[in-house]
């Protein structure tokens, strides 16, 4: 099979794959209890700002919400919606859900966060096993490998109080939470210079992004020890030794591009995973992202807002196993597309 008879079959088994998600979705959320208690709340939050709770009330959110349609028409309009991003109208806000995710800057703050702290624990983690699998049984192996361990093991919650309560309470270095200070742009002051504003926002970025570093590494590192050790005993790296190769082109060059795989497959699936948002981490530094606008939906009962997000990190799962797949014909040509 020729590599874009593959990539044709392979995106093919995507669109089967999103057509079942979407429908999954559906099924889900409409099982789930609660949203004409979600309405019913919700108009009773426009009688306390000073609405009219009243049937009428009740009937147009009804209708705007589609809730009084058949089932079939429901999923025929859900499942359009899906495919065009239109994902209706947030109950909190009141908003498309989707100006709620772009216009917002949630959506640059998850990267943001998600995206430095990803990169570091891969590169971390890879760096680190190998040295770890490189010095095998030492006690640099095992250091690391507790380390990682231990680190990997600690809920995320308690990670983010203690590094709160030591660098920001205690010794003062970073703010607690939050993205940027509160002052900025109120009462028309003037925002600082472009390199003061990198500066701050990094000082509020530091701890959330070494609270999801610290969390994340070790499962790749622990990977990529696994998998190296798998390959380092191999005739061709023992091959390469005796050829007088320095030991540093024998682990990168040699013995890491053969072990990579399951690798690629781990980091393809950490990035697929940077929409969702870390959940606990962003409610923690009250941290203004996509994780914890999803937090605040869920104890807001705000359907649309967590089916949309459920719906964009199906998707990003779904195009991570899809770039990973093509990405290993270009690391290992042992491979065939088959």
């Amino acid at each position: 099979m020729t590599l874009r008879a593959y990539i044709a079959k392979r995106l093919a088994y995507t669109v089967v794959l999103v057509l079942f998600v979407i429908v999954l979705n559906w099924i889900i959320f409409q099982l789930m209890p609660g949203v004409q208690g979600s309405i019913a709340s919700l108009i009773g939050r426009v009688n306390a700002g000073g609405g009219t709770a009243n049937e009428q009330v009740y009937q147009h959110y009804i209708e705007q919400y589609g809730l009084n349609q058949p089932p079939l028409n429901r999923f025929a309009t859900y499942f359009w919606d899906m495919l065009t991003f239109n994902f209706g109208t947030s109950f909190q806000t009141n908003h498309p859900v989707i100006q709620d995710i772009v216009q917002s800057g949630r959506l640059e703050n998850t990267l943001l966060l998600l995206g430095s702290s990803t990169v570091l624990s891969i590169v971390i983690g890879i760096f680190l096993g190998i040295i770890a699998a490189w010095k095998r049984g030492s006690a640099i192996d095992n250091f690391w490998t507790s380390a990682s361990l231990t680190t990997f093991s600690l809920p995320t919650f308690w990670i983010g109080i203690t590094f709160i309560f030591i660098f920001a309470f205690t010794l003062g270095w970073f703010p607690a939470g939050g993205i940027t200070p509160n002052t900025w742009g109120q009462g028309g002051a003037l925002l600082p210079s472009l390199g003061v504003q990198l500066l701050v926002r990094f000082q509020y970025l530091f701890l959330p992004m070494l609270t999801l570093t610290l969390f994340s590494y070790g499962g790749f590192l622990l990977l990529t020890r696994a998998t190296m050790l798998e390959t380092l005993g191999d005739d061709y790296v023992v091959t390469a030794r005796a050829k007088g190769l320095k030991e540093r082109t024998v682990l990168f060059h040699h013995a890491f591009k053969n072990a990579s795989l399951p690798i690629v497959t781990a980091s393809a699936l950490a990035f697929g995973s940077v929409l969702s948002g870390a959940i606990i981490t962003e409610t923690v530094f009250n941290w203004d992202g996509l994780g914890r606008w999803l937090f605040n939906a869920i104890g807001y009962k705000d359907y649309p807002v967590m089916q949309a997000m459920f719906y964009i990190l199906a998707l990003s799962v779904i195009a991570a196993n899809l770039v990973s797949d093509l990405i290993y014909g270009m690391i290992d040509p042992r491979i065939k597309y088959e």
